[in-house]
């Protein structure tokens, strides 16, 4: 029997999805910003799955660890490297990562196995496994993607022992002893960076006139230029050319704000003057509702989409400057545009636009399409089109100048090209091309004409704040050379902080591959996170970053840029506009694809090692519908698991959101991912049928959920986390057959699953007191609500109680024929310790936890006796389910924030009594009932 590993019994997952949400708003030297990928996995989560597929569990190692006492005190030491190996900021601590290497190397006999991602995506998986050791592999068919790869495990460690080559560097580091200790990379993509910044502003430089500051400053430079497209009104009394304009109002800070107002000068022309002040409301906008419906500010005739409409397809559009931004003592200052700055924007002609045409059937991509934006250069000015074209020409060019100051460094001067494995002077050059091409690539999110103005932060937004490209009306254009957000130096800093932090040596390989074919590897370790069924289709929206990325690095990596765009077909997805709109032909693609990869993982997956699966779980669609009670997605990504000859052993739910935030109203509140564990399924697993299914579901799935519920895994958490054992028992087997003989669905068995996680929720409830029976029944079907008396009456009899002793309690208000669960905000805030209504109890801590925090329900636990307080804390699992099947947000919230935190709350409790021996305190603080 395989080991087992630590991941398949037990994680410190409180402390990994910490960790996880704490990365979002990390920014400096984070690999997210070397590149723009979507739906990157936090690397906490990443570092931590892998570590933990590797470590043994100590349960595996009876003869060192002979009873359970023993086999905790073992695992609290590993959950003490797993937790400080997930904190950022002990990525590139020494000390952590050999200590984490060392459980791996005793788990592998030192001989870590060889590691793949087929589905690499960003890199933060193949990236983690590299940072632990371990020779990575990252495999994806998406050329954006595989060059991320490559820029993060593949060429940092081929030139670890490069120093810095650039002039500069030579002569301020010549004969220093650590100078290999400099990161060669990240110095030289700087210096040559400003090189290429330079040269460029000197060609096209002219194009971005300063301004003047009045009354004193002359050359100021400008941080950005606001625009408005305009169409000519269609009154023909009027026909004057009108903005179309979200918004006029260009800074709402407090103190600081302005506006701009349009006008007409003598020969009809439109033209804006910028006011400080607040706006008035009347023209602030000349929008009309949510649609592409606007006024004219001359005649306030209405354009209606569709004359909007044909005149973008006509090609009639013009742009009309609204303001020109500078800075001044680190304020944004708004100026008036000049005919200077209007005429500059309009002299541009690029030397190079790329051609090529947008996926036109992709729905919701880019909105822009229904207004005749068709290609890619159609989202750029020409002006920074011509800046761009320039940028390209002149990273080209430095190449040779790189090579030669490379050879001069001591490098081999041997030709052998960057793709082909070469790590002298001209694969160095080519690995710096790479990253200035980056910085180029990276450039364009925020160098786009549809990046908006945001008035209240008085900066450009980028392009992809999501995952569409939104068509806007008015847009912030940003000078490449202010220093500033849009400047290419400020682009490339961001990519220079990143690669300073990459220090690991272990080989690492990216590819251009598709997962449904063999890659030929053998016995190895396999984490990924597949395509989620028919989310974005990234094929399309990488092309946005492909045109600029090919025209840099199509001589260096021709095998990765050999299509004029991201090739679409062959990409793993369910969107239906792949295949004419066919949703059928679109879903047996993915499920047909999956299920290939999935079997490709088995060939590839080492007996030992558990493979672990990313997927974003969503398994409720619609609590009110059967047939809609697992996503399609979610059943697709288990059916293939499982009928590519796999066995679940386990389900993590990974978070990059904090447990206590707020739930969504009227949304299932779900993990941000779940980690399938994964191993391969003995070719001589039985079949069984349905009946036995559940007998040893019921056998097995319980003790597991008392466990996760032991372990405080957060009530949120715990259906997701529950599926693990239940899917465990039902894909152990190579067939469960229903009543007439055909094998059980993945869907089927999903619903058993939820039936029994109910079920022993249920049993829970039913052995409380009988005061609490009734009022979970009640709170189920009526939560706080009235119900008439009889109705009260017959309930509280089934239970064992009745109404009035309810009522004594001041459990339920009964009165004038009406009954209702007493809301715990008008329960009494004094818990009395004779109390043995565990509904009262859980009322009240919840409470004590929504007004007081950890300190007021620590209070309320100390003075409390017996176990109640534990049971409190089961009942508020089960009251969680409840108010979550019944979509009440605020409900499930409270539960679940209680739950949470009950180790801080346990761990004040008990420091509390620590400080307070005397039980005569309680008294005089307030929180024991005397008559108690």
């Amino acid at each position: 029997m395989a080991t087992k590993k630590l991941i398949e019994v037990a994680l410190p997952l409180e402390k990994i999805n910490a960790e996880s949400a704490r990365e979002k708003s990390i920014r400096f030297g984070h690999p997210s910003t070397l590149h723009l990928w979507w739906a990157r996995r936090p690397l906490a989560a990443a570092r931590a799955v892998i570590w933990a597929s590797l470590v043994d569990d100590p349960s595996s190692h009876p003869e060192q660890f002979s009873t359970e006492d023993e086999q905790n005190h073992e695992r609290d030491r590993l959950f003490k490297i797993l937790e400080d190996l997930v904190v950022w900021d002990n990525t590139n601590n020494t000390d952590v990562i050999e200590a984490a290497k060392a459980e791996i190397m005793k788990a592998t006999n030192n001989n870590p196995p060889v590691f793949l991602d087929p589905f690499a995506g960003g890199g933060a998986i193949p990236l983690e496994a590299q940072r632990l050791g371990l020779e990575a592999h990252a495999h994806d068919l998406n050329p954006v993607p595989v060059l991320i790869n490559k820029a993060m495990i593949e060429i940092p460690p081929r030139f670890s022992h490069v120093s810095p080559v650039n002039r500069e560097s030579q002569i301020l580091f010549k004969g220093q002893s650590n100078v290999g200790t400099i990161p060669c990379l990240a110095t030289d993509v700087k210096y040559y960076g400003n090189v290429v910044q330079n040269r460029t502003e000197k060609e096209v430089g002219h194009l971005y006139p300063k301004v003047s500051l009045p009354p004193y400053i002359n050359n100021k430079t400008v941080i950005a230029w606001l625009w408005v497209r305009s169409v000519k009104c269609p009154n023909p009394a009027c026909g004057k050319e009108m903005p179309l304009a979200s918004s006029f109002i260009l800074s709402t800070k407090k103190g600081r704000e302005t506006w701009t107002e349009p006008y007409y000068t003598e020969n009809g022309k439109l033209r804006f003057i910028v006011h400080n002040g607040k706006c008035p409301k009347d023209k602030q906008s000349v929008k009309i509702g949510k649609g592409a419906s606007f006024r004219c500010v001359c005649c306030g005739e209405i354009a209606d989409k569709k004359y909007i409409h044909d005149i973008f397809i006509s090609k009639q559009v013009t742009y009309a400057l609204m303001a020109v931004v500078t800075e001044e003592g680190g304020k944004r200052v708004f100026l008036t545009p000049t005919e200077e700055q209007i005429n500059s924007a309009q002299n541009a002609k690029p030397s190079w636009t790329p051609e090529e045409d947008m996926n036109t059937d992709t729905p919701d991509l880019v909105s822009g399409r229904g207004y005749g934006i068709t290609k890619w250069k159609e989202l750029f000015t020409d002006r920074q089109l011509t800046a761009l074209a320039e940028y390209c020409n002149q990273i080209t060019k430095i190449r040779n100048e790189i090579e030669r100051d490379a050879i001069d460094a001591g490098l081999a001067d041997d030709h052998i090209p960057l793709a082909a494995g070469g790590s002298g002077a001209f694969a160095y050059s080519e690995a710096v091309i790479v990253y200035l091409s980056f910085g180029l690539s990276r450039l364009t999110n925020i160098f786009n004409a549809l990046c908006r103005w945001e008035s209240s932060r008085e900066q450009a937004l980028t392009l992809f704040s999501r995952q569409a490209i939104p068509m806007i009306w008015d847009f912030a254009e940003n000078n490449p050379f202010a220093k500033a957000a849009g400047d290419f130096t400020v682009s490339l800093g961001s990519i220079i902080r990143v690669l300073e932090n990459f220090t690991q040596k272990t080989p690492g390989y990216a590819r251009l591959f598709d997962a449904q074919s063999d890659c030929g590897l053998r016995g190895i370790m396999i984490s990924t996170d597949p395509p989620y069924y028919d989310n974005i289709a990234y094929a399309d929206l990488s092309d946005f970053f492909y045109i600029w990325l090919r025209k840099n690095l199509q001589s260096i990596y021709p095998e990765v840029f050999s299509t004029l765009l991201v090739p679409k077909q062959e990409e793993l997805t369910a969107i239906a506009h792949r295949f004419d709109g066919d949703a059928q032909k679109a879903k047996t693609h993915f499920e047909e694809g999956m299920l290939s990869a999935c079997k490709n993982l088995n060939l590839y997956a080492a007996d030992d090692i558990p493979v672990t699966i990313y997927y974003a779980y969503k398994q409720s669609d619609n609590a009110d519908d059967d047939e809609a009670s697992a996503s399609t997605g979610w059943e697709t990504m288990l059916s293939a698991v499982i009928n590519a000859g796999f066995t679940i052993t386990g389900t993590w739910p990974i978070r990059t959101e904090m447990a206590n935030r707020q739930v969504a109203s009227g949304t299932n509140a779900l993990a941000s991912s779940i980690v399938l564990v994964c191993r391969k399924r003995s070719s001589e697993a039985q079949q069984i049928t349905r009946r036995n299914l559940i007998n040893i579901l019921r056998r097995d799935l319980r003790p597991a959920l008392k466990k996760l519920q032991e372990s405080n895994i957060a009530p949120v958490d715990l259906a997701q986390s529950a599926i693990g054992p239940g899917m465990g028992v039902f894909s152990r087997y190579r067939k469960v057959l229903e009543a007439d003989g055909t094998p059980m669905s993945i869907r089927s068995a999903l619903k058993i699953i939820n039936e029994e996680i109910d079920l022993y929720f249920n049993e829970q409830v039913g052995d409380l007191d009988a005061m609490s029976r009734f009022c979970v029944e009640l709170y189920t079907q009526n939560a706080f609500n009235d119900i008439k008396f009889g109705d009260a009456d017959i309930l509280a009899r089934a239970k064992g109680t009745s109404v009035a002793a309810l009522s004594s309690h001041s459990v339920v208000y009964a009165k004038a024929g009406i009954v209702h669960l007493i809301e715990r905000t008008d329960l009494s805030e004094k818990i009395d310790n004779n109390e043995s209504c565990i509904w009262m109890l859980t009322q009240q801590l919840t409470q004590a936890m929504a007004t007081g925090g950890v300190e007021a329900c620590a209070r309320a636990i100390f003075m409390m006796l017996g176990s109640n307080a534990e049971r409190a804390k089961d009942l508020a699992y089960r009251l969680y389910t409840i108010a979550e099947q019944k979509k009440w947000s605020t409900e499930a919230f409270a539960y679940n924030a209680l739950v949470v935190a009950w180790p801080d709350i346990q761990s004040r409790a008990a420091m509390m009594k620590r400080e307070t021996p005397e039980q005569l305190d309680l008294f005089s603080m307030g929180l024991l009932d005397p008559n108690s």
